[in-house]
């Protein structure tokens, strides 16, 4: 969770981003909280707090609320709070996050616990210290269980260990699409989670195909999913609308894993997200969808009803999901 944006030079652009869901262990609700840092170059860093909650069933769009223009700082390295982000009163790190928006329309007190160890979604160090990558990502704890209370607009969501992750992401451009996937609370396996990141970068004005890096966290063991040989980038295959996705994804050690996802209607939550050379991204978002996997040669199949994140990022604005009315940054 050590802040980034710190160190950055002044004549370079950068965006972080630190996020935390969780979900219901029963009920298709959830929450889904994050705290950004986007920095253009030669400009400040500007942070924002944005906060939604999903109710799929009172069948109505998500609740969002975003407070921009805020000044961030890094939590001190080795006090109570340990690494993170400090934005306004309100402060994000591995442990949890407390705090409210400038005007008190959202306020959260989150701790967490029972993290699973942290998750590097690139395998290997030196790309997270190499400018390639220009988008870099890790989840400091993939699975855990939140307790505490998030409010938003007068209604007030109490969290008695609700299972969910806290992820950081950081770099200097955006990849030119995304998709991150990561589901919890899968019926029969409740030990189980998934974590992956996938993305298309554009080079020289062509973009390339998908490469997908995760893991699937099951009966103990931790399968890396995807890669960056030529191989598994062949074997990847990705089809994915605004609200539904399908990944066929090559595991290292032998393992195949075929994920369909589908939003409940009217459940995404799509977001202006600024890139830090310029231009911007839509992020559609949603943290009630269903996920299914199939997994082979075994044949085992994994399902969660309502408790995985599905979110999608685009150049263009997603067919059928309307925009959310905050700017960014």
């Amino acid at each position: 969770m050590r802040a980034r944006f710190p160190t950055i030079a002044a004549d370079r652009g950068h965006y972080e981003s630190y996020y935390l869901r969780a979900a219901h262990p029963e009920r298709p609700l959830a929450l889904w909280l994050r705290h950004t840092v986007h920095k253009p170059p030669g400009g400040p860093a500007v942070g924002a707090q944005w906060l939604t909650l999903f109710d799929a069933e009172r069948g109505e769009p998500p609740a969002a609320f975003k407070a921009s223009g805020l000044t961030p700082r890094a939590a001190t390295a080795g006090s109570d709070t340990g690494d993170g982000i400090v934005l306004g009163d309100s402060v994000f790190t591995a442990q949890g996050v407390h705090g409210a928006t400038p005007g008190g329309e959202g306020r959260w007190a989150i701790d967490v616990r029972d993290g699973a160890p942290a998750l590097a979604h690139l395998p290997r160090a030196w790309m997270y210290r190499a400018p390639v990558p220009r988008t870099k990502s890790g989840s400091p704890h993939p699975a855990a269980r939140l307790h505490g209370t998030v409010a938003l607009h007068g209604r007030t969501l109490e969290l008695d260990g609700w299972p969910g992750m806290v992820g950081h992401n950081w770099g200097a451009e955006h990849a030119e699409r995304w998709i991150w996937l990561h589901g919890i609370a899968f019926d029969g396996a409740p030990d189980a989670w998934l974590d992956l990141v996938c993305g298309r970068i554009a080079i020289a004005g062509r973009t390339t195909p998908w490469v997908t890096n995760g893991v699937l966290h099951l009966d103990g063991v931790r399968h890396r999913l995807g890669g960056l040989g030529p191989g598994a980038i062949r074997a990847t295959r990705v089809t994915e609308t605004p609200t539904t996705a399908h990944l066929e994804l090559p595991g290292a050690d032998g393992l195949r894993v075929t994920a369909t996802v589908a939003e409940p209607p009217a459940q995404a939550a799509a977001w202006r997200y600024a890139d830090p050379s310029g231009g911007e991204h839509v992020s559609t978002h949603c943290s009630v969808a269903r996920l299914e996997l199939a997994l082979t040669p075994s044949g085992r199949r994994l399902t969660t009803r309502h408790a995985a994140a599905y979110e999608l990022g685009t150049r263009e604005a997603p067919a059928g999901v309307p925009v959310l009315p905050f700017p960014d940054p």
